[in-house]
């Protein structure tokens, strides 16, 4: 008797198991339409890639006509001294996004998108942690109250990322703290409490647990590490997929979007992205890459998400390249 006559059954087993993996990996869970986003942030533009912001941020709405931003009221630039606010930017921002009808995500907290992560106030390291836990709670009721009523405002998210611990220059996460934020932001607006994670970094069991109504997930296809240099993350569109309707069967959360969707190249940290050539851009963010990180979004099952890298589309507009920002402008102008 042959062998695959002595064991058919372990092997049909396996080609049936085969067959179901290779079926779960090009499965395709795409929905019928994608709300698409971008998130900004005016020191970035300005700072970073050496922008006008505000010419930037008009670019994106008149140009682009990006109809969902994600905001953030960064502590630093909010409370430049201790007690005194100032929000002259954001209510700018805020309101050219109101007059053309813009649906907003306003992020509060001490950690907030783009590096390095916590943006703390330049008073705040002469403060002791427990007064400064204070100053965090009252900045962020300051910011709340100002714009609760706001109807262009769809969430709040509460700091980004805490959990990602290996990223940023941040202290350690004090959860009970995080969670008060939580509740506070909550009580006062009525509105849904977005919460934020890795999605290649982490498991989102203690962010789904903190309190929150929707959970924003990072997906990255290609990224930089000063070890290895650049490498590509092989998971499928059915990884996230099953991890998102897992979650919503085992956590409170029941909506997960894309809250940052790669969409800028990863610079090597030798270079800025100002500095960097096509070819080095080209390592981790070519038009093409573009596109297939759109697909990939897509085929996961996401129907909301916000792209990130906007203001870098608009320098390489600025420097002759416009294919990323004409790229885009598909999104909303279809």
């Amino acid at each position: 008797m042959s062998f695959i006559q002595r064991h058919w059954i372990l092997i049909s087993f396996l080609l049936l198991l085969l067959l179901g993996l290779g079926l779960w990996i090009a499965a395709d869970f795409s929905r019928p339409t994608v709300a698409w986003g971008v998130t900004f942030s005016a020191d970035y533009a300005e700072k970073e890639l050496g922008l006008d912001w505000r010419e930037t941020y008009l670019a994106i709405l008149d140009d682009l006509k990006v109809d969902r931003l994600r905001l953030s009221a960064y502590w630093d630039a909010t409370e430049p001294e201790p007690g005194r606010y100032d929000f002259t930017d954001l209510d700018w921002q805020i309101a050219e996004a109101g007059k053309r009808n813009v649906s907003i995500i306003l992020g509060v907290g001490r950690r907030l998108p783009r590096w390095p992560e916590c943006h703390d106030p330049s008073w705040s390291s002469s403060t002791n942690s427990i007064e400064l836990e204070e100053m965090q709670l009252a900045y962020v009721k300051k910011v709340v109250e100002r714009y609760k009523d706001n109807p262009n405002i769809i969430y709040w998210q509460v700091e980004n990322e805490p959990y990602l611990s290996t990223f940023g220059i941040c202290p350690k996460l004090n959860e009970a703290l995080f969670r008060e934020e939580v509740s506070l932001v909550k009580e006062m607006t009525g509105k849904p409490i977005l919460v934020t994670d890795s999605g290649e970094l982490s498991t989102w069991w203690p962010i789904s647990r903190s309190g929150g109504d929707v959970l924003g997930t990072t997906l990255y296809r290609v990224v930089h590490n000063k070890y290895i240099g650049y490498f590509y993350w092989f998971t499928p569109p059915s990884f996230y997929w099953t991890r998102v309707e897992l979650l919503k069967k085992i956590s409170p959360i029941k909506k997960v979007i894309v809250a940052e969707l790669q969409a800028e190249s990863w610079h090597s940290g030798e270079k800025n992205l100002q500095e960097m050539s096509q070819a080095e851009h080209n390592q981790s963010m070519s038009v093409e890459q573009f596109k297939k990180n759109i697909f990939f979004t897509k085929k996961a099952g996401f129907d909301e998400a916000y792209l990130w890298g906007v203001e870098w589309w608009y320098m390489m507009k600025q420097k002759g390249t416009p294919d990323y920002w004409e790229e885009a402008k598909k999104l909303w102008n279809n």
